[in-house]
Protein backbone atom coordinates (compact mmCIF):
# COMPACT_ATOMS: atom_id res chain seq x y z
CA UNK A 1 0.00 0.00 0.00
CA UNK A 2 1.57 3.18 -1.14
CA UNK A 3 2.74 5.33 2.72
CA UNK A 4 0.92 8.34 2.10
CA UNK A 5 -2.17 6.53 2.72
CA UNK A 6 -1.27 5.39 6.19
CA UNK A 7 -3.28 6.62 8.74
CA UNK A 8 -0.91 6.65 11.33
CA UNK A 9 2.92 7.39 12.40
CA UNK A 10 3.74 5.04 15.04
CA UNK A 11 6.31 6.60 17.26
CA UNK A 12 8.55 4.23 19.56
CA UNK A 13 10.93 4.36 21.98
CA UNK A 14 13.13 2.04 23.76
CA UNK A 15 15.17 2.21 26.36
CA UNK A 16 17.96 -0.75 27.23
CA UNK A 17 19.96 -2.32 29.63
CA UNK A 18 23.24 -0.49 29.60
CA UNK A 19 26.46 0.69 31.61
CA UNK A 20 29.31 3.44 31.54
CA UNK A 21 32.10 0.60 31.83
CA UNK A 22 31.77 -1.46 28.66
CA UNK A 23 29.67 -4.68 31.34
CA UNK A 24 27.34 -4.47 28.77
CA UNK A 25 28.85 -4.50 25.12
CA UNK A 26 26.05 -3.24 22.36
CA UNK A 27 24.83 -6.74 21.19
CA UNK A 28 24.11 -7.61 24.78
CA UNK A 29 21.57 -4.73 25.17
CA UNK A 30 18.22 -5.75 26.12
CA UNK A 31 14.55 -3.62 25.87
CA UNK A 32 13.60 -2.76 29.34
CA UNK A 33 10.61 -0.36 28.78
CA UNK A 34 8.72 0.20 25.10
CA UNK A 35 7.20 3.43 25.21
CA UNK A 36 5.04 3.93 21.74
CA UNK A 37 2.22 6.37 20.68
CA UNK A 38 -0.22 6.23 17.90
CA UNK A 39 0.00 9.89 16.60
CA UNK A 40 -3.09 10.25 13.71
CA UNK A 41 -2.04 11.95 10.65
CA UNK A 42 -5.47 13.64 10.30
CA UNK A 43 -5.42 15.16 13.27
CA UNK A 44 -2.18 15.12 14.51
CA UNK A 45 -3.34 14.63 17.68
CA UNK A 46 -1.96 10.71 19.45
CA UNK A 47 -5.20 8.32 19.35
CA UNK A 48 -3.32 5.80 21.64
CA UNK A 49 -0.26 5.35 23.68
CA UNK A 50 1.54 1.68 24.90
CA UNK A 51 4.18 0.99 27.72
CA UNK A 52 5.17 -1.78 29.28
CA UNK A 53 8.62 -2.53 31.21
CA UNK A 54 10.68 -5.75 29.73
CA UNK A 55 12.18 -8.01 32.14
CA UNK A 56 15.97 -8.31 31.08
CA UNK A 57 17.65 -12.56 30.99
CA UNK A 58 20.94 -11.56 29.90
CA UNK A 59 21.69 -8.74 32.65
CA UNK A 60 18.48 -8.49 35.18
CA UNK A 61 20.28 -6.64 37.43
CA UNK A 62 20.12 -2.64 36.11
CA UNK A 63 23.47 -1.09 36.10
CA UNK A 64 23.53 2.06 38.20
CA UNK A 65 24.53 4.07 35.23
CA UNK A 66 20.96 2.27 34.07
CA UNK A 67 18.95 3.35 36.51
CA UNK A 68 20.11 6.98 36.69
CA UNK A 69 19.78 7.86 32.89
CA UNK A 70 16.48 5.87 32.48
CA UNK A 71 14.82 6.53 36.34
CA UNK A 72 13.64 2.94 35.93
CA UNK A 73 14.17 0.53 38.62
CA UNK A 74 15.37 -2.75 39.40
CA UNK A 75 11.75 -3.36 40.79
CA UNK A 76 10.07 -2.18 37.84
CA UNK A 77 11.91 -4.65 35.77
CA UNK A 78 11.98 -7.45 38.21
CA UNK A 79 7.55 -7.58 38.12
CA UNK A 80 7.90 -7.14 34.73
CA UNK A 81 7.27 -9.90 31.95
CA UNK A 82 9.56 -10.87 29.82
CA UNK A 83 10.20 -9.92 26.01
CA UNK A 84 8.48 -12.79 24.16
CA UNK A 85 5.21 -11.89 26.28
CA UNK A 86 5.39 -8.06 25.94
CA UNK A 87 6.17 -7.80 22.08
CA UNK A 88 3.08 -10.18 21.90
CA UNK A 89 0.78 -7.87 23.39
CA UNK A 90 2.52 -5.23 21.47
CA UNK A 91 1.94 -6.35 18.19
CA UNK A 92 -1.85 -7.04 19.46
CA UNK A 93 -1.81 -3.66 20.06
CA UNK A 94 -0.49 -2.37 17.02
CA UNK A 95 -1.82 -4.78 14.77
CA UNK A 96 -5.53 -2.80 15.88
CA UNK A 97 -4.04 0.24 14.19
CA UNK A 98 -3.61 -1.56 10.67
CA UNK A 99 -2.56 1.46 9.11
CA UNK A 100 0.51 2.57 10.78
CA UNK A 101 4.08 3.66 9.60
CA UNK A 102 6.87 2.85 11.95
CA UNK A 103 8.95 5.87 13.44
CA UNK A 104 11.39 7.14 15.93
CA UNK A 105 14.79 9.19 16.41
CA UNK A 106 16.96 7.53 14.60
CA UNK A 107 17.89 4.25 13.57
CA UNK A 108 18.74 2.60 17.30
CA UNK A 109 14.93 1.79 17.85
CA UNK A 110 14.70 -0.62 15.19
CA UNK A 111 18.15 -2.22 15.55
CA UNK A 112 17.29 -2.74 18.85
CA UNK A 113 13.90 -4.27 17.73
CA UNK A 114 15.87 -6.38 15.64
CA UNK A 115 18.73 -7.84 17.94
CA UNK A 116 16.03 -8.42 20.36
CA UNK A 117 13.58 -10.58 18.20
CA UNK A 118 16.32 -12.63 16.95
CA UNK A 119 17.70 -13.20 20.27
CA UNK A 120 14.26 -14.30 21.72
CA UNK A 121 13.22 -16.01 18.56
CA UNK A 122 10.49 -13.88 17.92
CA UNK A 123 9.17 -12.04 14.63
CA UNK A 124 10.48 -8.80 14.04
CA UNK A 125 6.61 -7.08 14.54
CA UNK A 126 6.89 -4.05 11.57
CA UNK A 127 5.58 -4.95 8.05
CA UNK A 128 6.18 -1.26 7.04
CA UNK A 129 8.54 0.92 6.41
CA UNK A 130 11.02 2.93 9.15
CA UNK A 131 11.13 6.15 8.91
CA UNK A 132 14.28 7.97 10.91
CA UNK A 133 12.58 11.32 12.13
CA UNK A 134 16.04 12.84 13.49
CA UNK A 135 17.37 12.50 10.08
CA UNK A 136 13.76 14.51 8.87
CA UNK A 137 14.06 17.01 11.64
CA UNK A 138 17.46 17.96 10.26
CA UNK A 139 16.33 18.14 6.18
CA UNK A 140 13.69 20.11 7.87
CA UNK A 141 15.99 22.76 8.71
CA UNK A 142 18.00 22.52 5.94
CA UNK A 143 21.55 21.65 8.42
CA UNK A 144 23.97 17.99 8.39
CA UNK A 145 23.82 18.51 12.12
CA UNK A 146 22.11 16.14 13.95
CA UNK A 147 20.18 16.42 17.34
CA UNK A 148 19.59 14.58 20.36
CA UNK A 149 15.83 14.37 21.10
CA UNK A 150 16.24 17.19 23.80
CA UNK A 151 17.93 19.72 21.44
CA UNK A 152 15.93 19.03 18.84
CA UNK A 153 13.22 20.57 21.22
CA UNK A 154 14.75 23.28 22.68
CA UNK A 155 16.01 24.81 18.64
CA UNK A 156 12.00 24.74 18.10
CA UNK A 157 10.95 26.58 21.94
CA UNK A 158 9.57 23.62 23.25
CA UNK A 159 9.75 22.43 26.62
CA UNK A 160 10.44 18.55 27.20
CA UNK A 161 7.59 17.08 28.95
CA UNK A 162 8.08 14.18 31.10
CA UNK A 163 11.49 12.44 32.00
CA UNK A 164 14.02 12.42 29.31
CA UNK A 165 14.93 9.07 28.72
CA UNK A 166 11.94 7.55 29.30
CA UNK A 167 10.47 5.78 26.59
CA UNK A 168 6.65 6.59 26.68
CA UNK A 169 7.84 10.53 27.43
CA UNK A 170 10.50 10.27 24.81
CA UNK A 171 7.90 8.76 22.00
CA UNK A 172 4.99 11.79 23.21
CA UNK A 173 8.02 14.56 23.05
CA UNK A 174 9.38 12.88 19.51
CA UNK A 175 5.59 12.81 18.46
CA UNK A 176 5.23 16.94 19.40
CA UNK A 177 8.51 17.52 17.46
CA UNK A 178 7.23 15.23 13.96
CA UNK A 179 4.07 17.15 15.14
CA UNK A 180 5.62 20.27 14.33
CA UNK A 181 8.05 19.75 11.33
CA UNK A 182 4.77 18.31 9.22
CA UNK A 183 2.67 21.07 10.14
CA UNK A 184 4.75 23.83 10.51
CA UNK A 185 6.70 25.17 7.74
CA UNK A 186 9.55 27.52 8.30
CA UNK A 187 10.72 29.77 5.82
CA UNK A 188 14.39 29.03 3.83
CA UNK A 189 16.01 32.52 5.36
CA UNK A 190 15.52 31.47 8.99
CA UNK A 191 17.37 27.93 8.41
CA UNK A 192 20.68 27.74 10.46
Amino acid sequence: MNADRKSYFLIVDLEATCSNDGKIPSHEMEIIEIGAVMLNRATWEIDAEFQQFIQPVRHPQLTAFCTELTSIRQEDVDQARQYPEVISRFKEWLYSFPMHIFCSWGNYDKKQFLQDCEFHHVSYPFASEHRNIKKEFSEYLGVSKRFGMAQALQHLGMELIGTHHRGIDDARNIAAIYRHIKTVKIPHENRD
